[in-house]
């Protein structure tokens, strides 16, 4: 058996977002009204009377115009100026920690017992190195699948506390959009979401200051 059993978990915290927010704010039109349509009486030689318009009845169409603002925000200066995504990310990385540290502890104590079998292994009859070999065999796998678990662990936690930061940044960006009248906000991506966007219409800035404001009123 080999001494060097390199046996290790693979945490590694990376959030990539590439994510659409698209949101759509049409302005509804305030109902048509007609203008008031002057009637004229005539009498002809009969006696009849007739009305007609006095001039073509004009539709006056009253709207209210839609707003046509746009804009777009910067996905990764969002993320990573976001105080919720922050504190999320600390999070995330003191479980990581606990978790690497009980995958050392499955580690060490598995090189331990493989070391002291190793120095015993002279002095043992063929039939108990055979037997010693199997339990350090059924070990391995053990280690082995507590290693898998805290992947997965670390894995459903990483995708969890990604979800709930994005919809929260989600929730906040429609409240913005909302309230601002904003028709549409993209979000610009390293993937190439936005091939160009005009710098007047970056309001990464003022949604990231909604955002930490919004959050740091909760967190109060």
């Amino acid at each position: 058996m080999k001494n060097s059993l390199q046996l290790a978990i693979n945490v590694v915290l990376a959030i990539a977002v590439a994510v659409l927010f698209y949101l759509h704010f049409a302005g509804k039109p305030a109902a048509a009204t007609r203008k008031p349509v002057a009637v004229v009486k005539t009498t002809d030689s009969t006696g009849t009377v007739t009305t007609a318009p006095a001039e073509e009845e004009v539709d006056d169409i009253v709207a209210v115009a839609d707003t046509e603002k746009v804009a777009y925000v910067e996905s990764g200066k969002l993320l990573d100026g976001y105080q919720g995504m922050k504190d999320a990310r600390k999070n995330f990385e003191a479980k990581a920690r606990r978790w690497e540290a009980q995958n050392q502890t499955l580690v060490r104590g598995f090189q331990t017992a493989v070391q002291q079998y190793q120095q015993k292994a002279e002095s043992m009859t063929q039939e108990q190195r055979a037997a010693t070999e199997q339990q350090l065999q059924q070990r391995q796998m053990q280690v082995a699948q507590e290693q898998e678990k805290l992947q997965r662990q670390a894995q459903e936690e990483e995708g969890k506390m990604t979800q709930q930061v994005l919809e929260r940044i989600n929730k906040q960006i429609e409240k913005y959009g909302k309230s601002n009248g904003y028709r549409l906000i993209l979000i610009a991506a390293p993937s190439g979401t936005i091939a160009y966007g005009r710098k007047d219409l970056d309001i990464t800035n003022t949604v990231l200051k909604h955002l930490n404001d919004e959050y740091r009123g909760v967190k109060k």
